[in-house]
């Protein structure tokens, strides 16, 4: 098995954890990429397995699968040990709504603000960071009755949501006074190993580029 990700890819890490999590072998390569070229030139098997050129990418014996989500979905079949969706329908359904709300409601406040750099006290950007907080808000009266995402066990949405705002952080949008189980929740997760595998290298390629990794990680 063999992933191809990148040293500051949010969707990419998101793989990097499962597979981390999951124990399996597997060759974890970073393609090139600079913050001045980004991706280009991109890879071959990116460019060739994914038509929108992105990473992550997994090969294994001939399979080849891209797109985080479809990743997991890989991954938790073909090594359902230890499981990373809950096993009953319920939760599982709560927690591919997390992980999906995670993706396409949260983070794309977070690329927006990526777009924002330049003005971050700008209207725009604060548009962006409210619609953050609110998010924050949201899962902070979930936590209430759960310790997970999507419940009382870790899951791919918990993976999902770690990743997207550890790039919320990254741009200014951390956790306020009032998100005190959330901060909780983000306590454990970044203590898990497979988690710090994945954020410590994120926080190394982004100090040797001159910026400051949030102060959660290592």
């Amino acid at each position: 098995m063999k992933l191809l990700s990148g040293p500051l890819s949010m969707f990419g890490a998101k793989a990097e954890i499962a597979v981390a999590e999951k124990g399996v072998a597997c060759e974890v390569t970073h393609v090139p990429f600079t913050l001045k070229t980004l991706y280009e030139p991109k890879h071959p098997d990116v460019v060739r397995i994914n038509p929108k050129g992105q990473v992550p990418v997994l090969l294994d014996d001939g399979v080849e699968v891209f797109d985080s989500t479809q990743i997991f979905e890989y991954l938790e079949t073909v090594c359902p040990d230890p499981a990373l969706w809950p096993a009953a329908p319920a939760p599982r359904a709560e927690a591919r709504l997390m992980e999906l709300r995670s993706d396409e409601i949260f983070f794309p406040h977070v690329i927006s603000l990526m777009g924002l750099v330049g003005d971050p006290k700008g209207a725009a950007a604060l548009a962006e960071k409210a619609g953050i907080i609110a998010y924050y808000d949201e899962v902070e009266g979930q936590l209430a009755t759960r310790s997970y995402m999507a419940g009382d066990t870790y899951s791919y949405a918990d993976i999902a949501f770690i990743m997207a705002h550890y790039f919320a952080v990254f741009l200014g949008a951390d956790l306020g006074p009032d998100h005190a189980r959330l901060s909780s929740w983000r306590q454990r997760i970044t203590a898990r190993p497979a988690v710090n595998k994945v954020l410590t290298p994120m926080g190394a390629f982004l100090r040797s580029n001159g910026l400051t990794p949030p102060d959660f990680t290592v």
